[in-house]
């Protein structure tokens, strides 16, 4: 196995589940407590990513991050290189593909909070925020857990939108999907295999995790 591929995936996976708890957990609270009636419309964007083809999201990303937009000139002003076929653009790609694998098991999770739990911390004089962190997140926890867990797990797995963003490099934009795909490409049936069922173990661990802590927490909760 390609031990540089994999550790730059683990790190990929790890930044970017830290990621999409900070931007994820004010998008599920807004999409599970709002009440404005084009709600859906975020939804369906947040969601878009999971029915999208990873080619087509890919190429848009692509063009999104490069020379000629926006976001691409002024990352190049900055740093003198371009966003694209780097490490900081595959982190924006896989922010973007794994986005509803953690918003949506948050968003669930803080719907099924009893809502008359909200309503006393308010008549109590507690502030939103402070309700958020005392009341809804702590009853949320098998929510965040299965986010993190999904997401982490689904960027160590993704290929269409690594390959289109990021390209083949090693060391800097080449993760073990890639690296498995070139070995079954030079008919090297056996690493790929190897490193197959290292993505196998690591999927299954994960959600193993899961599924305990979830457990764990319903039984300590079991009015939930």
């Amino acid at each position: 196995m390609d031990g540089q591929a994999f550790w730059l995936t683990i790190r990929l996976a790890v930044l970017v589940a830290t990621v999409l708890v900070v931007l994820g957990l004010p998008v599920a609270y807004w999409i599970a407590y709002s009440r404005r009636r084009w709600r859906f419309l975020v939804e369906a964007v947040v969601a878009l990513p999971i029915v999208l083809p990873p080619t087509v999201l890919g190429f848009y990303v692509l063009v999104a991050l490069g020379s000629h937009s926006p976001l691409g000139r002024w990352w190049q002003a900055m740093t003198g290189h371009t966003l694209a076929f780097t490490f900081e653009g595959l982190v924006i790609g896989s922010i973007i593909y794994s986005l509803p694998f953690a918003v949506q098991p948050f968003a669930a999770s803080f719907i099924l909070v009893d809502r008359r739990l909200i309503a006393a911390s308010a008549t109590l004089g507690a502030s939103r925020l402070r309700t958020f962190f005392r009341v809804i997140l702590p009853l949320s926890v098998p929510g965040l857990v299965t986010g993190v867990a999904l997401s982490f797990a689904h960027t160590m797995g993704e290929f269409g939108v690594v390959l289109m963003v990021g390209g083949n490099i090693p060391g800097v934009t080449r993760t073990v999907s890639i690296d498995i795909y070139d070995k079954v490409q030079a008919l090297d049936y056996a690493g790929a295999n190897q490193t197959a069922l290292v993505l196998l173990v690591i999927s299954f661990v994960v959600l193993s995790v899961v599924y305990g802590v979830n457990r764990k927490v319903g039984a300590a909760w079991p009015w939930k």
